[in-house]
């Protein structure tokens, strides 16, 4: 008589690992993302080691059961869905700071790690984990690396992708791989590394992280500067940004600025819709006058004097009111704000719809007006907050999910926007992911090569096309 999937998985798991209760299981089917279609688990498991987790996979490809590999569950494009029949591998419980060097800077980390603890630890040691996405008090290092994360100060200090130095994966097989190295240099052989960022679980389970740290800098303080329009403040993001073909005149007490270009810590925009959806929500008192409120920050050693520069080039692009942070508590009162725009948001019509479209600094202006024009259209409220220093905009349509016809319009409307980006020589995604939301899009952006090619690589990695099924391809 044949085992059951459930038998097999248990021969290699704790019981409390194996879950089956389709009570419990449900909670397990879908991330945070909408419209994206979830399918329903045999069954969530939880590993704690890296043998279970090759347990589960070796059982998987013996049966042919396809897998679904899961951080906090807080991602936005669907990635993290369950598929009919699957293995839902919950790597939640893997959750351990391995290691912590403040000489080699790095940490060893497995995946279930929370992204907020990992950078109080590594602040305990005088060091920094830059990558710091909105949700980093909830999502877990290998939801990270799976979606390859930005978030806020990826102005400055870049994305996920720039901080993974080498990986443990197991394989579809239950094979385990070591990628990358743990050296400052390296380039011996294919970056594999690079390859599993980003790639959403679909070519292997990350099991262990080697992350590059830095040393941590000082406090930043934060400026807030307001804008009569939304084409002002795009204005001034691109002065603040802009290089010069000269050495910069020396700045006292500055350190923020290079030859010619400054090189904030922050440079986050939220639009009028977005500012009135937080007033609503957190009575921050945000000017609802305003038709575009800018953030900039700096960690430099001598924060004001790059303030003050900064605030000259806003007022010089037209801010109607420009007001830096005294201390440390208001520079993070106002940063509060700006990490509560996308609740605030779903508050307005209970239903949101959130896009992740990056574009060249330069046509930022012209990507905010479009949506703009996008939501008249299609009669829809449409908030946009914008990791503006890199161009990676958040379009987020609001909507009644319960009112058909209006759902009907918040997807056309969120495809509208996609195409816009690509039309302005953006990408579909910055940070956010392919997932099941953007499949279609996906393919537009590569074209028919470069599909072709990735599915290559799909096949090298997973022949039996078990990991993470019907997302990205």
């Amino acid at each position: 008589m044949s085992r059951t999937l459930v038998e097999l998985l248990q021969e290699g798991l704790p019981a409390e690992a194996v879950l089956t209760d389709p009570d419990v299981t449900s909670a397990y089917s879908h991330d945070m993302a909408s419209f994206c279609a979830a399918g329903v688990p045999a069954v969530v498991v939880l590993p704690r080691t890296v043998e279970q987790v090759q347990h589960v996979m070796r059982t998987a490809t013996e049966l042919r059961v396809p897998v679904v590999p899961q951080g906090a569950r807080t991602g936005l494009s669907g990635a993290a869905n369950a598929s009919d029949g699957c293995i839902v591998l919950s790597l939640v419980k893997m959750n351990r700071i391995l290691e912590i060097s403040p000489v080699d800077r790095i940490a060893v980390v497995e995946p279930g790690v929370v992204n907020a603890a990992l950078s109080r630890a590594v602040g305990e040691h005088g060091l920094y984990y830059p990558p710091d996405p909105s949700s980093w008090e909830m999502c877990t290092i290998g939801g990270n690396i799976g979606t390859a994360s930005g978030g806020l100060c990826c102005v400055k200090y870049g994305v996920t992708a720039e901080y993974v130095l080498g990986l443990d994966v197991v394989l579809a097989d239950g094979r385990l791989m070591s990628t990358g190295r743990r050296t400052a240099k390296g380039v011996a052989g294919y970056d594999l590394t690079r390859l599993f960022v980003g790639s959403e679980g679909s070519l292997g389970i990350v099991v262990r992280a080697v992350l590059a740290l830095r040393p941590k800098p000082p406090q930043q303080l934060v400026l807030a500067a307001e804008f009569a329009s939304t084409g002002a403040a795009c204005d001034a993001v691109c002065k603040i940004m802009e290089t010069k073909g000269r050495e910069a005149l020396p700045q006292k007490g500055g350190g923020g600025r290079r030859a010619g270009g400054h090189v904030p810590s922050l440079l986050e925009l939220m639009d009028r819709t977005t500012v009135r959806a937080v007033n609503a929500l957190a009575n921050m008192g945000l000017p609802e006058t305003t038709e575009a409120l800018l953030l900039a920050a700096f960690d430099t050693p001598h924060p004001t004097a790059d303030l003050a520069a900064v605030g000259a080039l806003c007022e010089a692009a037209g801010a109607t009111q420009v007001v830096p942070a005294e201390d440390a508590a208001e520079s993070e009162l106002l940063l509060q704000a700006r990490r509560l725009s996308l609740t605030a948001l779903e508050a307005v019509k209970g239903t949101t719809m959130i896009d992740d479209v990056c574009v060249p600094r330069s046509r930022l202006a012209e990507m905010l007006d479009g949506v703009e024009r996008i939501g008249e259209k299609y009669g829809l409220t449409i908030g946009v907050c914008a990791h503006a220093g890199d161009g990676n905009t958040h379009p987020t349509v609001c909507f009644d999910a319960a009112d058909a016809d209006e759902a009907r319009r918040a997807r056309e409307s969120f495809d509208e926007i996609m195409a816009l980006g690509l039309e302005l020589g953006g990408t579909i995604t910055g940070e956010h992911g392919v997932g099941v939301l953007k499949k279609e899009w996906l393919a537009r952006e590569l074209g028919p090569v470069g599909v072709e090619m990735q599915q290559a690589v799909k096949a090298a990695f997973d022949p039996h096309h078990i990991l993470n099924p019907g997302k990205l391809f």
